[in-house]
């Protein structure tokens, strides 16, 4: 592998350390270095609490982690359960993120989930300090000085070094820093010895390579990389290059993608298993009603509706996979509650075949701008009220709350729509302490 020709671009993958609880932490005037607390959802589809995050001193104090659930908890007085609150998590990532945007322009700043955000100094470090490693300890201290938030920081020539410096090194440096470049990688990654601590190896691909006979990130990078695309699909080539430090994706390249792949969509998992097809569709309906809604807050309309059901756990069918994804192209562009629920129906009813199911995704995508209902030659007056209809439902509960106006299908038993108005992220929103 010859790096001259690879880019040496200046990136960081910046990880907000133990995030929820310190935010839990800090919101009560406790220092989350030393105070022992843990987030646990109260979620039902969970079956018992389970632990979202832990402050250092409850890791190091408990040896509590995100695997744990309440049983595990030990009656101890000096540790502190906490529910979430994602409504103030998202109101400190924003804030978070406003910081980086300080540092970098608005397409070289990809914020890549709730706690980690992606920025590329590549070509505005030098306007903050003398060298990169000051401009990263400067970006730590305006977080922690203005949000009182610890930042781990991975730096790397492109966004996977900055990534796996992130996850193996930077965790464990006093400072909270790991840099990986082309001149490291070779040295940093290939003496990496478990496989499923690498972004995007979970246990499951692990356990591919090693029956391919790879055990390390050395004997991955020595692989036939012919040889792991043809047993590995797409994911092998991927896997290679991560193993030679290579990448050549950016923030601003996934801005220019999302805006390609305009879709809105909304997902669930099942408080239970739900076995009759009655109770699966009235969650449909309610998701596919939710995310029409969105279409219309968005001034969108959409051209093709998706549907993605996940079976119960250890339920596989007949072609032995654990659930089904459809997509429709729909015959006009709408936003039309209605036709959106009939389509996105009409795949469910296509490929189910009794299972139980415990996840249902829908989405609308192919979206346009919202010019209005194209009504045909047999639509009467009715059609065009309902559209008038929804249009003052959506109104109604921008100014009053979701629940302001419920569909009465959904007071049935299985119905979800009420329960998930309260959630954020799937978790309780939450109130913020002042």
């Amino acid at each position: 592998m010859d790096y001259a020709s690879e880019p040496r671009g200046v990136f960081l993958m910046i990880d907000n350390k133990s995030f929820y609880a310190t935010v839990e932490c800090t919101s009560r005037g406790l220092d989350p270095l030393t105070t022992p607390l843990v987030v646990m959802s109260e979620a039902d589809n969970t079956g018992s609490g389970l632990i979202l995050a832990s402050s250092p001193a409850a890791k190091q104090l408990f040896k509590l982690h995100n695997v744990n659930r309440a049983r595990d908890l030990p009656n101890d007085d000096r540790l502190l359960v906490v529910p979430p609150r994602m409504n103030l998590y998202i109101e400190k990532n924003l804030a978070i993120n406003d910081i980086f945007s300080e540092f970098v322009a608005q397409d070289d700043l990809l914020p890549y989930s709730i706690d980690e955000s992606i920025l590329d100094l590549t070509h505005s470090w030098r306007l903050y300090g003398d060298n990169i490693l000051a401009v990263v300890r400067r970006i730590q201290r305006e977080v922690y000085q203005r949000l009182h938030l610890v930042t781990t920081i991975g730096i790397g020539n492109n966004p996977v070094q900055a990534k796996l410096a992130l996850d193996i090194y930077a965790k464990h440096n006093p400072e909270f820093i790991g840099v990986i470049t082309n001149q490291t990688a070779r040295a940093r990654i290939w003496a990496i010895k478990d496989l499923t601590s690498v972004w995007g190896i979970n246990t499951r691909m692990a356990a591919r390579l090693e029956r391919l006979g790879i055990h390390t990130m050395w004997e991955l990078a020595h692989a036939d990389p012919y040889f792991l695309e043809e047993k590995l699909g797409k994911a092998g080539a991927r896997l290679y290059a991560t193993a030679w430090g290579v990448d050549h994706s950016s923030p601003a390249k996934s801005h220019r993608h999302k805006k390609k792949s305009e879709s809105v969509g909304n997902s669930q998992v099942l408080p239970r298993d739900y076995h009759t097809k009655e109770e699966i569709e009235l969650v449909i309906s309610e998701i596919t009603a939710q995310v029409a809604s969105r279409l219309r807050a968005k001034q969108k309309q959409a051209g093709g509706v998706y549907l993605g059901i996940g079976y119960a756990l250890g339920v596989v069918d007949d072609q032995g996979k654990t659930g089904f994804t459809h997509s429709q192209k729909l015959a006009a562009d709408t936003a039309d509650t209605r036709v959106l629920m009939a389509e996105v129906k009409a795949l469910f009813e296509r490929s189910w075949r009794g299972q139980p199911v415990r996840h249902v995704a829908v989405a609308a995508t192919r979206l346009t701008k919202r010019y209005g209902e194209q009504l045909d030659l047999f639509a009467t007056k009715a059609d065009a009220t309902a559209i008038d209809v929804e249009n003052t439902v959506d109104a109604i509960r921008k100014r009053y709350g979701k629940t302001a106006i419920v569909r009465a299908a959904s007071l049935k038993k299985g119905g979800t729509f009420i329960a998930r108005s309260k959630l954020v992220g799937g978790h309780t929103g939450g109130q913020s302490l002042e």
